[in-house]
């Protein structure tokens, strides 16, 4: 992630000038190494994208829902017989 020392702020790597200068100030930024190459088989490898923990009790809230109505549609349809 590219960092302008002088105004002290990262900046996308987009907005960095091709001169690879601040677009604000106009000072030379520093690279940084947040996107450094990598060398070794695995990161090349793509990583699987988990869900986040507040979707998973979404769709549990969803299926114990669902699960509910489900017995409720079930217990009408025998008292109706």
């Amino acid at each position: 992630m590219p960092w302008c020392a002088t105004c002290h702020r990262f900046l996308s790597p987009p907005s960095v000038r091709a001169d690879g200068t601040c677009p604000t100030c106009g000072r030379p930024v520093e690279s940084g190494h947040a996107h450094a190459a990598a060398t070794t088989e695995e990161s090349t490898k793509p990583r699987r994208a988990s869900l986040p923990w507040h979707l998973w009790l979404l769709a549990i809230a969803l299926a114990v829902y669902l699960s509910f109505r489900a017995w409720q549609g079930i217990e009408w349809i025998i008292q109706q017989l």
